[in-house]
């Protein structure tokens, strides 16, 4: 199995990741997302790949592949839906918009657990939830990421209706972003493929209360007090 989904068109691509690098083992983060776009997530299989394409040991790259969160072990749905529950996340609603969601998508009202799959893995509609840590767009709070693209400002409500959008096959436009597309997919942009893109992937990227703070000061006349061009060094206190 792990030769029909590494194939010689996989070898051929992960070889042009390697040569992006002056050292070989450099090119682990993208490969990784090379081998999750083919297999929906990092399998002992594409563990393995990576290590012969880099000369590393498999616990080497396993211990990569179980440090960062983008990496899955288990199959993912077509879309990873991702809710933020850090701290003010969490007071804004986070909490709530989760345990919705995972009562949603439960089957027989037994909430989902973290990183669990409704349908199929990889067919249309089919959802991997999870709960993150923070999602770096605090002004936006509650925040959902499907894919990694921002739905900001959510309710239980909204969020549901997100996620019913995704399970019928639709892929509803973010808030910013780039235009949606599916886990595989952007899994393989991370791994800095784009031969497959619908559209274009640049989109707006702060929203209006992100820049508030600029325009507000733009409007006012406000500025940062200039550098001195010769300003003293603090010394410290002699103990």
């Amino acid at each position: 199995m792990s030769d029909e989904v590494f194939g010689p068109e996989v070898v051929a691509e992960a070889q042009e990741i390697v040569a992006r690098y002056p050292k070989s083992r450099s090119a682990l983060l993208p490969m990784l997302h090379l081998v999750q776009s083919r297999e929906g997530h990092v399998s002992t299989a594409g563990i393995a790949f990576c290590a012969r394409q880099l000369g590393l040991t498999t616990a080497e790259v396993d211990a990569v592949v179980t440090f960062y969160t983008m990496y899955k072990r288990t199959p993912c749905g077509q879309h990873l839906v991702s809710v933020c529950t850090n701290t003010l996340c969490a007071v804004m609603g986070g909490d709530a918009i989760y345990a919705r969601l995972r009562e949603f998508l439960g089957e027989d009202h037994a909430p989902n657990g973290h990183e669990e799959t409704f349908g199929a893995p990889g067919t249309t509609g089919s959802i991997t939830l999870e709960h993150v840590e923070c999602l770096a767009a605090c002004d936006l709070a509650p925040v959902i990421q499907v894919n990694y693209e921002f739905f900001d400002n959510q309710t239980p409500d909204s969020a549901t209706h997100l996620v019913d959008e995704l399970r019928s096959g639709a892929k509803p436009d973010p808030d910013r972003g780039a235009p949606l597309t599916d886990f595989r997919e952007v899994s393989r942009q991370l791994a800095g493929f784009f031969d497959n893109l619908d559209s274009d992937v640049d989109g707006p990227s702060a929203a209006a209360e992100t820049v508030r703070g600029a325009a507000l000061a733009a409007e006012r006349g406000w500025v940062a007090p200039a550098m001195p061009e010769h300003a003293p060094l603090p010394v410290p206190d002699k103990k």
